[in-house]
C-alpha cells in the first residue's frame, strides 16, 4: 500500500468511505450502472489546463473505477465516453481523444483486472467511424474477453441514442422484408434484441449516474433508461472519487422503484 492509499485509509476521508460502504450493504446494490463522464474540458479550464490534460484526467479516473465497481460488486457498468455530437468538436481535440482511448484500450488488454474477474468489454456506438487503429484495439479486447461473463464493461464510444434506435429499426425491417418476421411479431423484446446492448443479461441500467452537475441525458441509452434511476451530481469527471458512486449508490437506495405500478 503506497504512502497516499494509507494516509487516505487512515484519514477522515477513509473513515467516512468505510460508513458509505457498510450503509450500502445493507440494501440490494443496482445491478447496472451507466455512467455519463462528463465535465473533463471543464475541470482543465478551472485548472488552467489544456484541454487534453483534461481528457487525460478523465481517462485515468475510469480506470480507477474499474477497482471501485469490483469492490462494490457492481456486475455491469456501461460508460458513455464519446457521443455521435460530439464528433464535431475540433479536428484536433477528436485527434488527441482518439489517440487516448488507444492507448487505455492496449492498455486494458494487458490489465490483469479484467481477465482474472472475467470481464466482457465491449464498444457499442457507431463504431465504424472511428481510426482503423482504435477499431483494431476495441476489436482484439472485445475478441479476448467475448466467453467472459462474470462482469460486463461496456465503452459507449461515438454512441447517439437516437441512432441506436435507427439501427434497431433498420434490422427489424430487414427481417420483415425477407419475411423471417412478420410486423405482428415486433414488439419490446425483439427491439431490445437489436439494440447496441443485446449481449448484456440486463440491458436496462438500474442507475444512471451524470457528473459536472448537467442534469439530462443527452440521448444516452434512451430505450433502455425507461425506468432507470437517475442521478446527477455537482462534480467534474476527473475529481469523481469511491465515495461519490457509493453516494449516488445510496440515493438510489433511498428509493422505491414502482416501474409505473
Amino acid at each position: 500500500m503506497t504512502i497516499i492509499n494509507l494516509l487516505k485509509k487512515n484519514s477522515f476521508y477513509g473513515l467516512y468511505e468505510r460508513k458509505l460502504e457498510s450503509q450500502i450493504k445493507k440494501e440490494p446494490l443496482p445491478n447496472h450502472i451507466a455512467i455519463i463522464l462528463d465535465g473533463n474540458r471543464r475541470w482543465a479550464k478551472y485548472h488552467i489546463w489544456a484541454t487534453r490534460g483534461g481528457h487525460n484526467s478523465g481517462a485515468d479516473k475510469a480506470e480507477e473505477l474499474l477497482n471501485w465497481i469490483h469492490d462494490l460488486r457492481i456486475k455491469i457498468t456501461t460508460l458513455f465516453v464519446l457521443s455521435t455530437e460530439n464528433l464535431t468538436r475540433d479536428e484536433t481535440e477528436i485527434d488527441n481523444i482518439y489517440s487516448l482511448l488507444e492507448r487505455k484500450l492496449e492498455k486494458l488488454y494487458s490489465d490483469s483486472r479484467i481477465h482474472e474477474r472475467h470481464m466482457k468489454v465491449k464498444g457499442i456506438g457507431n463504431i465504424e467511424v472511428l481510426p482503423s487503429s482504435l477499431r483494431d484495439i476495441l476489436s482484439k479486447l472485445e475478441k479476448t474477453t467475448e466467453e467472459y461473463d462474470s462482469m460486463f464493461l461496456n465503452i459507449a464510444i461515438a454512441y447517439g441514442g437516437q441512432q441506436e434506435l435507427v439501427d434497431a429499426i433498420k434490422k427489424i425491417s430487414g427481417m420483415v422484408k425477407l419475411g423471417s418476421i412478420d410486423v405482428s411479431d415486433i414488439d419490446e423484446r425483439l427491439i431490445e434484441s437489436c439494440l447496441y446492448t443485446s449481449h448484456l443479461p440486463q440491458s436496462e441500467p438500474d442507475l444512471i449516474l451524470r457528473t459536472s452537475g448537467e442534469k439530462r441525458l443527452s440521448g444516452f441509452l434512451i430505450w433502455q433508461s425507461a425506468y432507470s434511476e437517475l442521478v446527477f451530481m455537482d462534480v467534474f469527471w476527473p475529481e469523481f472519487r469511491k465515495i461519490d458512486l457509493m453516494r449516488a449508490i445510496r440515493t438510489y437506495q433511498s428509493r422505491l422503484r414502482r416501474y409505473g405500478k
